[in-house]
Parts: structure tokens; sequence; C-alpha cells
């Protein structure tokens, strides 16, 4: 796992007025962290995200314990594979992330 995955910081919040201050926008400059926003009175944007860090908190952190970053990050990386090749969605006809992807794009072709 080591080197072949490109380690993206993300923090995603909605457009609100709690989200637009100085220290909110500088925070995630200082650290190296990308912003994600949702688009403007488009709460679609933000359901995904949430539905996914529900998921991630309910499935995968939930009484689980890590000994050190190094675990938790092998770990995640575990819980992804599965969620993305594994682990079938209602929302997508029964299918996992990577069969739905799959697919559509025959579709698109």
């Amino acid at each position: 796992m080591e080197g072949s995955l490109k380690e993206i910081r993300l923090f995603h919040t909605d457009c609100g007025n709690k989200f637009k201050n100085k220290a909110i926008e500088e925070l995630p400059e200082t650290f190296n962290i990308e912003r994600s926003l949702s688009h403007k009175g488009c709460p679609c944007d933000n359901a995904v995200a949430e539905a996914t860090f529900k998921a991630i908190k309910t499935e995968f952190i939930w009484n689980e314990t890590f000994a050190d970053l190094k675990d938790l990050k092998l770990k995640l990386w575990d819980y992804v594979n599965w969620y993305n090749h594994h682990r079938i969605h209602s929302s997508l006809g029964y299918q996992t992330p990577v069969q739905y992807r799959e697919n559509n794009l025959k579709k698109v072709v």
C-alpha cells in the first residue's frame, strides 16, 4: 500500500454562514487540506457526503480501535475496497459501486 495511494485530505462543508469565516478558510490551507463545498442551493451535494460519512462511522469506525495512524490507514483502505467492490447498495440496483459504474459506462460507449 505504501506509495501506491495518493493521500488526499478533504474538508467538506455546505455553503452556510457558519463556514464563511477567516479561520475556516485559512485552516485547510495551513494543513494542506482540500476544501470541498456544496453548490449553493443544491442540497444533493451535501447529502452524498453526509451519507458517505455516516456509512464510514457506522460500518467502519464504530467499536473499532486503531493502534496508530498506519493501522487506521490500512484498515480504512480495506474498508473502502470492500465498500466499492463487495458491498451491494440498494440505491444502485443491488450492485456494488464498481459494478454500477462498469454497467453504466457500457451504456455510454
